[in-house]
């Protein structure tokens, strides 16, 4: 702590993270600085670090912002904590509102030597009369000492089939300069990213960033939800600030009546920081989200899965279908042979009958255990594609389980494309999903689930809550620990996210769950910006794009495709059974080189030579580096044979090495490296419309 005459400035972090508040004797605790150590803004910070809408008291003048609201500006400093929990350094700031009798206590949480923290705020209700809340953030902060003008907003819209189409565009573009000083007032307006029900990144995604272009300072932020969330980014008098929030009232008919002696935590919230622009703060939040996620030994493993829908079976597998397919997945080295959707129907049409989980007599005639046996047989994990939180309308399950049980609204179940939503707050419906993993995985020795979630159910439900938007969050956070509770259980069980492709890709999810299907994109073409985009918001361990080599493909579409899947986790599928021997040996390169760079990848950070992925861009790239590797993957959409260059600036003035690792058995891309630039030129051998490369590049000596 440092002292002033007007208050108090708290200093905390470690050797990658600095943490300056602002505490003033009789105001509200702010954020002076969160960077990297040694970045001091020197003037006072203004924005409140809890913002709190309340009826009663709502903000302070009138806007559509979570920024100066009345109780933010209320709040007074009345204690802090530090501690240590492993790698973890912990601090606790306490605020209390003496009108309300509100207290309000944020916690900061940061891994020793990551540039990024995680941050909740704790509210309690101290005064003797009920409270009902409208809206907490998790963090609220000025971008202090950075102009406006100088700002760049990152943002990204997300839907199904066209996941992380990310944005970089300034500030300016969607902040009007209004002349706020001459008025002397903070602008009324706000840059309102939202997301409603439970697609947590169904339309846009959970992670944002401001760069300042001029000086690199970046923040990168998540909001760590699998419901609903806000993030706001605004101008104020001082700058540009930022909030970040789960559910609302305005947005998501969020209320919670707090009675005396009750409290409420936000979401989770974290912040990347870094002096070095976007690839610094992302690689940043990249070592934060490695922190967060709950250890299993699949982070180290990463094995190869093959799984039977995508361009392949599409739902509708059968004994004498899969067969063939087990024996060519295994013969070109995957280790998990996952059975997708399908496996449990008996007749022509499941998607409104789901919900027992049983497996088929008349796809498996001899029990789907045939199937399963000649997976371990080849030494394969096998899985199984479920989708335990919804049973379909004729279904014997809705009769079986009480109304409670599901997600209801004005008194009747919420029905979504012919499915019924369990609610996971009901000790049936947790029984029920406990038996159906408990039965598969004992039963059936599945090791491996890919966890569907194909219907949204909107606002979500008022029984037992004090608002619909209440109870879908008490739902989401009980879906949550059924998820701890089955990897309790099981503890070697891998889970995989997938929401229809990534409709539900955020780290309230992820950091329990081991992998995340990136898209049910089918067109091998418009894949590649996915999964580029992809390490943005997901680990690149975690991250699996499809890889679906097809036998009508060229041998440079095949190599196409599987480079799509090699720099995350190699995820294929396709008619493999059907393929020649030259694209057999093709896949068979893909996922012995892939093996050979997985454990790198997993300590690896994400680099973007030609920016952000546009959806239409002719030349795709991404680069996952760590140590002095780099691997690097190019993919041109065009038949294009003129040269790019992709910047590298990591290494410059570097000598380097640069091999293709893959494909091996076709034309290798010419290259010619400048160290002086750090800037890598492939030039394409090829005219095919399409086609891709994966390199490997060796840092060596520094430029004498």
């Amino acid at each position: 702590m440092t002292s002033s005459e007007t208050g108090t400035g708290l200093v905390w972090g470690h050797s990658a993270l600095e943490l300056v508040l602002d505490v003033p004797l009789d105001g509200p605790v702010a954020v002076r600085t969160l960077s990297g150590r040694g970045t001091r803004h020197p003037h006072r910070a203004a924005q409140p670090l809890v913002e709190l809408l309340i009826a009663g008291a709502g903000r302070a003048r009138v806007s559509h912002r979570f920024s100066d609201t009345s109780l933010g500006r209320r709040l007074v400093h009345i204690g802090d904590a530090r501690s240590r929990f492993g790698p973890w350094h912990e601090l606790r700031v306490d605020q209390r509102d003496d009108h309300t009798g509100l207290t309000a206590e944020t916690t900061f949480r940061s891994a020793d030597g990551v540039g990024a923290c995680q941050i909740t705020t704790r509210v309690t209700n101290g005064g003797t009369e009920p409270v009902l809340l409208l809206g907490v953030t998790s963090f609220a902060a000025g971008f202090g000492g950075h102009q406006v003008d100088d700002l760049d907003l990152v943002a990204a819209d997300s839907e199904w089939l066209g996941e992380g189409r990310w944005t970089r565009r300034p500030l300016r573009d969607r902040v009007p300069d209004l002349n706020l000083r001459s008025h002397g007032q903070h602008g009324r307006g706000r840059i309102a990213v939202v997301s409603a029900g439970a697609w947590s990144t169904g339309t846009h995604l959970p992670t944002g960033g401001l760069v300042d272009r001029v000086g690199g300072q970046t923040w990168l932020w998540q909001v760590e939800h699998n419901g609903p969330w806000r993030w706001e980014v605004g101008e104020r008098l001082d700058g540009a600030y930022v909030a970040l929030l789960g559910p609302t009232d305005v947005d998501h008919q969020w209320r919670r009546l707090l009675e005396p002696g009750e409290s409420f935590t936000t979401v989770p919230a974290s912040v990347a920081v870094s002096h070095d622009g976007l690839d610094g703060a992302a690689a940043e939040l990249t070592r934060h989200r490695r922190a967060l996620v709950r250890p299993h030994r699949d982070h180290t493993a990463l094995p190869v899965v093959f799984n039977d829908y995508m361009n392949t079976l599409m739902g509708d597998p059968t004994t004498a279908r899969l067969l063939p397919l087990v024996d060519a997945a295994a013969a070109v080295g995957a280790e998990v042979f996952c059975i997708d959707a399908g496996w449990y129907d008996d007749g022509a049409s499941w998607w409104d009958s789901v919900g027992e989980w049983q497996p088929s007599q008349t796809r498996f005639p001899r029990g789907i255990e045939e199937v399963l046996t000649r997976i371990r047989e080849h030494g394969m994990v096998p899985g199984l594609w479920l989708e335990p939180e919804v049973v379909g309308v004729r279904s014997p399950v809705a009769d079986k389980l009480p109304e409670e049980a599901f997600l209801r609204h004005g008194g009747v179940r919420v029905v979504e494309h012919d499915r019924y939503h369990l609610d996971l707050r009901h000790p049936a419906a947790v029984a029920h999903l406990d038996e159906v993993v408990d039965r598969l995985v004992e039963q059936l020795g599945v090791g491996y689930f890919k966890l569907d979630y194909n219907i949204d159910p909107g606002v979500g439900t008022d029984v037992g809550a004090d608002s619909a938007g209440d109870g879908l969050l008490g739902h989401n956070r009980a879906h949550q620990a059924w998820l701890d509770r089955v990897l309790d259980r099981h503890p070697d069980l891998v889970l995989e996210n997938c929401a229809s492709g990534a409709m539900r890709m955020d780290y309230a999810l992820l950091s329990r769950m081991q992998l995340q299907s990136t898209s049910d994109q089918q067109d091998p073409l418009r894949y590649p910006p996915i999964a580029v985009a992809a390490p943005l918001s997901v680990l690149p361990e975690q991250s699996a794009s499809w890889a679906y080599p097809q036998p009508d493909m060229s041998a440079e579409q095949v190599a196409f495709t599987l480079v799509t899947g090699m720099l995350g986790r190699l995820y294929l599928s396709g008619h493999l059974d059907h393929t020649d021997a030259g694209q057999l040996d093709a896949v068979r390169d893909a996922v012995r080189v892939h093996q050979d760079i997985r454990a790198d990848l997993a300590k690896s950070v994400p680099v973007w030579p030609l920016g952000l992925p546009g959806w239409e861009d002719p030349w795709l790239s991404l680069g996952l580096r760590t140590g002095d590797v780099t691997y690097l993957a190019v993919w041109r959409r065009t038949g294009t044979t003129t040269p790019i260059t992709l910047p590298l600036r990591h290494l410059r003035d570097r000598q380097v090495q640069v091999e293709v690792l893959y494909p091996g058995r076709l034309p290798a891309w010419t290259s010619e490296w400048s160290a002086d630039t750090g800037a890598l030129t492939v030039t394409p051998t090829d005219r095919e419309p399409a086609a891709a490369r994966l390199f490997r590049i060796t840092a060596t000596d520094l430029l004498p």
